[in-house]
């Protein structure tokens, strides 16, 4: 069992500033990558970032410049710290970790996500 939980969301104003946070537990052997994920109402759920166990990230375009996604001090946590925000940022943010489960990246965890809405 592997239990995935996001906090750090909220109502914040166009350009605010808000940090989500993720943590990875249970049944975890090695972490592959964590990915950040988004979806806007009548929206299919979109890929924002991504950082990988090297340490490397990589993110959507329309994020870059403003979110920067790092490892947390705890173990298999990760936080998207996220400026300069939009009204189209506003969406249910949701962390997905890649797991090796044996030779293979297993990534089909998902937690409920938390909600940022950007507004005035």
């Amino acid at each position: 069992q592997v239990q995935v939980v996001e906090t750090g969301g909220g109502l914040v104003q166009p350009g605010g500033s808000l940090r989500l946070f993720c943590a990875v537990s249970g049944d975890i052997a090695s972490v592959y990558a964590m990915m950040w994920y988004r979806q806007a109402p009548g929206t299919q759920r979109e890929l924002v970032a991504t950082i990988f166990n090297s340490g490397y990230t990589d993110y959507a375009d329309a994020v870059k410049g403003r979110f920067t996604c790092a490892k947390g001090n705890a173990k298999n946590t990760v936080y998207l710290q996220m400026t300069s925000l939009k009204p189209e940022d506003t969406g249910v943010y949701y962390c997905n970790p890649a797991l090796w489960v044996g030779v293979q990246v297993v990534s089909d965890y998902w937690g409920r996500g938390t909600q940022v809405t950007v507004s005035s």
